[in-house]
Order: C-alpha cells, then structure tokens, then sequence
C-alpha cells in the first residue's frame, strides 16, 4: 500500500509475530467492559448523532449500488426499442457492469487506503455521476457501455468502502446494525429501481440515478474521516479531532484512543501488505472467514434467481408480473429486520438461520421443477414454487445478504485490510458474474438440478460458517483481530 506517512515501516525489515495480545494493556475483559469505553453517549456525555449521520451519507452510496444494479432490468425494452440494440448488444450493456465492478474491487483497497476512505467514496461517485451522463445522453451502445462500465467501477469500489467507513467509525454496540443498513439500502435502491423504472422513461431513469451520488458528495463535506485511517496514516491530531466529533464533544475517549494506537503500534513492525502477504499463517483464518463467506453468498445461487426471478416464476406456472412484485415487496422489511436483530441476536446465530432458510427454499424449488418434469401433482407446483423463492429471498435478507460484509469489514486487520478487502470484493463480484452467466444453461440442463446444485452449496455454507466464523458481536475491532490472530 503506497500511503503518505504509512504506518506499516517495513524498514526495520522485523516480521514480529502478530499471533501476540495486539491490546496490550487492557485489563478488563470483553464480557466485563465499561460501555463508555467507546464513548457511547451512556453516561459520559458522549453523543451518536455524528456516527448517525455518518451513516446515512455513506448509506447513500449504498443506495447508489442498487440504483445501478436495478436500472438494466425496467430499462431493457426502452433502450432497445429506442437505440435498435439487439439482444445481445444489450447483454453486454447488462453485464459489463459486472466487469467494471470486478475492477473496482481490485482498485478500492488501494484507493481507499491512498487517498482515505471519504475520498475513494467521493471518487467513486465521480464515476457513478459520468457513466449515469454517458447513458443518459447516449446514441448508440458504445456511449451506453462506456457508461454502464463507469458506474459498474463506481459500484465495485462502494461495495468495499461503505462497510469499512461504517466499522471504522461505530461503537461496538452498533456497528453491526449500521453496517447491515449497507444491505437494506442496496436492497432499497433495487426495489426503488424497478418501481420507478415502471414511471418514467430509462433516460429519465438514468438521471434519477445521479441524486444519490449528489447526496453522497454533499454529505461528504459535513462527514468526519474515519478515525482509525487517520491514525493508520500518522495524522494523529486529525484522528483525535475525528474521533471527538463522532463521540461527542463531552465523551471520554482515552481508552478508545490508547486501544486503537497500542493496535498501530503493533502494526508498525509489519512490512508493507502484498497480496502473497495475505496468506500467511498470522492472517489465514481471517482470508479463510472474509473469502469463504463471499463464495457461499455468491454461489449459493443468488444473482441466478434474483436476475432471473420472472423467468423462474414463468417456468413454474406462477404469474411473473405478480410473483416479481411479491418477491420485491419482502426484501426490504426482512432486511430490515436483519439489520435490527444483527447486535441484539449476534452474526451467528443470523448466517445460521440464513444459510438454512436458503437451503430449505432450494430445495422447495428443486421440489416443485421436479413434479414438473415427472407430472407429479402440477396444480401445486406454481405456490412450490413462490413458497421457495420467498423463503429463499426472505432467508438470504435476514442475513447472507449483509453478514459476510459486516464481518469482512471486521476480521481484517489494519495492516492487510486494503488488499484483503479488495480481494474479498473481487471474488464477490467473480461469484456474482459467474452465478449470473450459468444459470439459464443450468436451468436448460435440469432446472430441478439447478436448485439441487445451489442447495448442496447451502449446506455446506452450514458447515463453514458452523467450523471457521467468530462472533464479532460485542467486541471492537482490535478485540476481534487480537482474538483470531492468536492461533
């Protein structure tokens, strides 16, 4: 990571072993802890109004996220009926996105590490406003592409920096919770998408989507940086004065402060992080957590039945119009629900009735295409079928949808968080490409298999997060990172 005042000096050329205490000094233990230590306004005048309001700015670019992933959809027959593209001129415009967000992943370690975490936000949304432009004015489908691809990178740099903003500047007994509010307005800019989309023209549509962005880069004047960034990069009077501003102007922040900077001091002796770094013994349990946790999000089948959720319903003998708005309609509340019960009930406990909910709808779904195919029953295979992908859409926004991004903004530490996040966020979106292209040839193979395959991937998503993920609830980020670097 090339940052200015770095904090990871590798010229002492010393690799001390990480697998050490990183809180050094603490006496007091996880389960005995003042809440004042992170200042959270119970009792010692502290004040969450900035963290709130911190939040809903970088939320705003969550909101963004979905806005770009749901235009393609409402605006297919627009554009192609406008512009003459062929089918598959505008399968390219639908899935370039997907590249320019496998780009933006690979960058936005790096760039959120360089030029902080508001400034890869305020880049990002530079790209998201010049692509919506290039749609909006566009004549043919190279300007179209050019654009999809703009935001596609807006998009893949988000995805990473939104998390990470909100774990850095949230007090343990929140983070959670405002980190799931990453996936609601995800899930809030898609659904909002496709009932908009349905209103007025794509280039309207396409204009719509730069009002978030304009929030976003409004929001990011009034902001603070995050504070551990800024003590990461040695402005040590700028992370004070962040820190006071997200805790309030009374709150007692020296143990929160003496926490983050004996973390740094420790980081200090680490060498520079490579992406080879990264699997290295020290740093092997968090890579295995944050990139086995993406794989299983993305290839338990996801972007294969939200992308193709009307042609599912179409196969099934389901109305599609009705079971598409069904299926929007519950993504929002159930997330919601998610991001309420993430600190009271812990990640655990979400992934796991999650990880099954997406197993039983699976399966449901497996059920209804294999009646289908062997005339089994078939007044029932249309309300299989919606049971299967409500409980498969509901199950995976209670917590698969938010979990894995929550904790990957956790298990990391300082040190490797820039290039372990960009290739978090990369193999995401490789999963989300990868889903998305094979799914119809899956289906046209055995659609009921196709469920099966998705269903096998579930459970052993069980298993994984049952053997390999920590429960972060409760803890900071220093805590987290000393617990599983001990091994």
């Amino acid at each position: 990571m090339t940052i200015t005042q770095e904090v990871e000096n590798s010229g002492n050329g010393q690799r001390e072993s990480i697998t050490e205490p990183l809180i050094r000094q603490r006496k007091v233990s996880i389960h005995e802890e003042s809440p004042q230590l992170e200042g959270n306004g119970n009792g010692n005048g502290g004040s969450m109004f900035m963290v709130f309001l911190s939040t809903f700015v970088a939320v705003c670019g969550s909101f963004e996220f979905g806005s770009c992933v749901g235009f393609s959809a409402p605006a297919q027959f627009g554009i192609t009926s406008d512009l003459g593209l062929s089918l598959s001129e505008y399968s390219v415009f639908g899935s370039i996105g997907n590249i320019g967000a496998m780009v933006g992943a690979i960058t936005s370690g790096k760039v959120s590490d360089y030029i902080g975490r508001k400034g890869a936000m305020r880049m990002s949304s530079i790209f998201c406003v010049v692509g919506w432009l290039a749609v909006y004015f566009a004549k043919g489908s190279v300007s179209l592409d050019i654009g999809r691809l703009c935001t596609g990178y807006g998009m893949g740099v988000l995805s990473y920096v939104v998390p990470i903003l909100i774990a850095e500047i949230a007090p343990k007994h929140l983070r959670g919770g405002l980190a799931t509010l990453n996936q609601l307005m995800i899930v809030t800019g898609v659904s909002f998408t496709f009932i908009i989309g349905t209103l007025v023209s794509w280039r309207t549509l396409a204009l719509i989507g730069v009002l978030p962005c304009c929030v976003l880069l409004v929001g990011l004047l009034v902001i603070p940086e995050s504070p551990r960034w800024l003590a990461k990069v040695g402005q040590q009077k700028e992370f004070e004065l962040s820190l006071r501003k997200l805790r309030g102007k009374d709150a007692d922040i020296s143990q929160e402060t003496a926490d983050i900077q004996d973390y740094l001091q420790t980081l200090e002796h680490l060498p520079k992080a490579q992406i080879l770094d990264l699997f290295q013994r020290r740093y092997l349990v968090s890579l295995i957590v944050g990139v086995g946790l993406m794989v299983f999000q993305q290839f338990g089948g996801i972007n294969g039945i939200c992308f193709y959720v009307s042609h599912i319903f179409e196969a099934a003998g389901f109305p599609s119009a009705l079971g598409t708005v069904i299926y929007a309609s519950i993504q929002v509340p159930i997330t919601g629900l998610g991001a309420l019960l993430m600190d009271k009930a812990g990640r655990r406990p979400l992934l796991f009735v999650s990880a099954s909910g997406l197993l039983a709808g699976c399966l449901l779904l497996a059920t209804s295409f294999y009646m289908q195919a062997h005339e089994i029953f078939l007044e029932a295979v249309p309300t299989l079928a919606l049971t299967g992908i409500l409980t498969y859409v509901g199950s995976f926004s209670m917590g698969m949808g938010a979990v894995p991004w929550v904790i990957m903004s956790e298990v990391f530490p300082l040190n490797i968080k820039g290039t372990a996040g960009s290739l978090v966020t990369l193999v995401n979106w490789f999963g989300s490409w990868v889903v998305s292209f094979t799914f119809n040839f899956l289906m046209s193979w055995s659609s009921y298999g196709t469920f099966l395959l998705y269903a096998a991937v579930n459970l052993l998503a069980i298993l994984f997060i049952a053997k390999m993920v920590p429960e972060t609830k409760g803890r900071t980020l220093e805590e987290i990172q000393a617990s599983m670097n001990r091994s």
